[in-house]
């Protein structure tokens, strides 16, 4: 396992670049696939590139959110002491290791966007004070948390086919999530990644004297002024609301009535808008005065940048690979491999393929929806466990595909080189167990 993560780590750090530059290489990477592997012509190509480019500003304005709200609420004096005091339970670095994973694991089950940002926000605490724990290791750890996304209860691919009216009713009809979520095969899955992804975090622990060790004093937030430290001497009545509990208590509680009305009225369907506006709200309450939330949202926004440069490109990807029918072509790839015994298994080699040009749940699912399904009723194998083969898949590789790190990173202070060393080798393992299940059962 050391020269395992030895090997892993060099191969990342010498060979990973920024993930910007990534995603400029993937895009001519896919255009040149593009060209020569579809009917498209260079100028299709470019004009998929183009028109796809923005279409998931809606999504990333959420992902800007969850990073700039997760912040904000984990930066008030609240939050600072319940994850303060969470974080004084290990007492020892491997204790914080295992720790990390399992509160990213339940959290990311629940909701994937509030377990990526609360497993960073809780590394961070027990880095503050669990000496001797490697930063990289523990931020790589709250990372690995979301692999089980797909298997939980935001899961985009369960939850669609779930819903009346989805785009492959008719090929698969309304699915319960009792065939996916709750079906036996994924709470194998899930029960197992709970068992053994803290596992391996804890053996890829590096020796004491090789570990990466943060300076404390980088991980503290900037002290805002506190409500009643302004001066007395004359305030103006601008200065007066700025500094009001009143009006943020009451724009707070409004926020928080709507999301008590939200439950009442379609249960615990919680997506990325509620878990953002549940973060904003809850934010400017424990803030207490709008100038101290608007204090802690400026100190905040400057981690979302790599999010709001990247996701473009990446819609780009997804309008290329989408329209030339680049995702049918590897799709069909492992289709043409398979039987009945191995087609799940294909199926979600192939969804981990396509993930790293089509880095979204949903996007995903639409580009591989109809080819895997149609595929699956020929073979006469389980509609359910194909879709959730595809689900898997996507989570699997996410284990080296910094899509969806940034925001973890962003709160780290890290470069996504620092921790897929150790992806790549919770990816390798996860992938056999996973794909096992998908064979064997």
């Amino acid at each position: 396992m050391k020269s395992m993560i030895l090997f892993s780590n060099r191969l990342m750090q010498r060979y990973m670049p920024d993930p910007f530059l990534l995603v400029i290489v993937l895009t001519f990477f896919v255009i040149g696939l593009s060209v020569f592997l579809t009917d498209s012509t260079p100028v299709q190509v470019l004009g998929y590139w183009g028109d796809g480019f923005w279409n998931l500003l809606e999504f990333s304005m959420q992902m800007v959110f969850i990073v700039v709200t997760g912040h904000v609420m984990a930066s008030s004096p609240f939050f600072k002491k319940l994850l303060g005091n969470l974080a004084t339970v290990p007492k020892s670095p491997g204790q914080a290791i295992i720790l990390v994973t399992i509160v990213a694991l339940i959290a990311c089950w629940i909701n994937w966007g509030f377990g990526l940002i609360i497993g960073a926000l809780f590394a961070r605490e027990v880095a503050k004070r669990v000496d001797g724990v490697d930063y990289r290791l523990l931020i790589a750890s709250a990372y690995s948390g979301f692999i089980i996304w797909s298997g939980g209860l935001s899961s985009s691919v369960a939850l669609t086919i779930a819903t009346p009216g989805h785009f492959t009713e008719k090929l698969i009809g309304v699915v319960p999530t009792s065939e996916t979520l709750f079906s036996s095969f994924n709470l194998i899955i899930v029960i197992g990644l709970i068992i053994i992804v803290p596992i391996i975090n804890r053996l890829m622990m590096p020796p004491k004297q090789q570990a990466f060790i943060i300076d404390r004093n980088l991980l503290e937030e900037t002290v805002t002024m506190q409500a009643g430290t302004v001066e007395q001497m004359e305030m103006t009545p601008a200065d007066r609301l700025e500094n009001s509990k009143i009006l943020s208590l009451l724009i707070g509680l409004l926020g928080l009535s709507f999301l008590g009305f939200y439950i009442v009225t379609n249960g615990f369907a919680i997506n990325l808008n509620i878990v953002n506006f549940l973060f904003l709200f809850i934010g400017i309450i424990l803030h207490k005065t709008p100038k101290l939330f608007l204090e802690a949202v400026t100190g905040s926004v400057k981690s979302a940048s790599g999010i709001i440069i990247q996701f473009p490109f990446y819609a780009g990807l997804m309008g290329i690979v989408t329209a030339s029918g680049l995702a049918g072509i590897l799709s069909n790839a492992f289709i043409s491999i398979s039987n009945e015994n191995t087609f799940h298994m294909f199926t979600l080699w192939s969804a981990g393929l396509v993930n790293f040009f089509v880095p979204s749940g949903g996007g995903q699912w639409a580009v591989q929806a109809p080819v895997m399904l149609e595929a699956a009723k020929n073979l006469g194998v389980s509609l359910p466990k194909t879709a959730m083969a595809v689900a898997w898949g996507d989570a699997w590789t996410n284990m080296i595909q910094p899509f969806y790190a940034l925001p973890a990173l962003a709160i780290a202070g890290l470069k996504a080189k620092d921790i897929m060393g150790y992806g790549l080798i919770i990816m390798l393992i996860t992938g056999i167990f996973i794909s096992a299940v998908f064979y064997f059962l």
